[in-house]
């Protein structure tokens, strides 16, 4: 391994997002290590060579400090930190599912929560580096058959916005990529048409670019649905849930 190699650490990297992303870094040259639950998908993905595979369970905080503490021994440094952790149940949405929405919010807010806690103190001490967050525009406002998925979505963006001040002391930057939709084992559950889905590659260079050929905090796509989002998102209650109300009923 080239000390001048440039190293990252994805997580949520056994498909989807996380999996290209993964790709695309090692084809731009970089070491990568990737972590999710399945260990067969994502020694699949490993090739020995430039990505190497460290299994995690996000909800375990040990699971998440073991396999950090493996690749900093292989390693010897990290540069960016990509945390793509996350699920959805699109049927269990339809519904207040008690249990779904404990799962849901465990894996993509605190699972989150516990690996940038897992590297804090490393980043802080090195004094330069990235952490990115994959969030979604979920976040941005409450959506119909949404009870779990976006409000998980809207503590991670609330929590990348909150962390960015201390950790711009040490020189680290914070990032959050809000995502459209993305054709992944997850949307695929979807029942309803999702305008300008785009591929996995296609987010894979978009994040890449935006973490690190940028210091943009929010990296978005694609832009034709994130502008639309994003205007929603300032308009007043009274307008927007009437907006809303009209589309799900067509």
């Amino acid at each position: 391994m080239s000390e001048n190699q440039k190293k990252v650490w994805i997580t949520g990297a056994s498909t989807g997002i996380g999996k290209s992303l993964a790709k695309k870094f090692s084809l731009m040259g970089w070491k990568v290590a990737i972590s999710a639950r399945r260990e067969q998908l994502l020694n699949e993905i490993a090739d020995g060579k430039n990505i190497l595979s460290y299994p995690a369970d996000v909800s375990n905080f040990d699971s998440v400090s073991t396999a950090f503490s493996k690749i900093l021994k292989d390693f010897g440094d990290l540069d960016v930190c990509v945390f793509c952790s996350g699920i959805y149940n699109r049927k269990a949405e339809k519904q207040i599912d008690v249990e779904q929405i404990i799962k849901t919010i465990d894996i993509n807010f605190i699972g989150v929560v516990k690996s940038v806690k897992t590297v804090e103190e490393f980043f802080k001490k090195r004094k330069k580096g990235k952490i990115s967050i994959v969030s979604s525009i979920a976040a941005y406002r409450g959506l119909p058959n949404s009870s779990g998925y976006g409000p998980s979505k809207a503590a991670l963006t609330n929590f990348a916005e909150s962390i960015y001040f201390d950790f711009k002391k040490y020189n680290v930057q914070i990032s959050v990529v809000s995502p459209g939709f993305i054709k992944t084992p997850m949307t695929d559950t979807n029942e309803f048409p999702m305008p300008f889905i785009r591929s996995t590659e296609f987010a894979a260079e978009k994040i890449y670019k935006g973490v690190i050929e940028s210091d943009s905090f929010e990296i978005t796509f694609p832009k034709q649905l994130t502008t639309i989002l994003k205007f929603l998102r300032i308009l007043p209650y009274k307008i927007y849930l009437l907006l809303v109300d009209k589309l799900v009923k067509r």
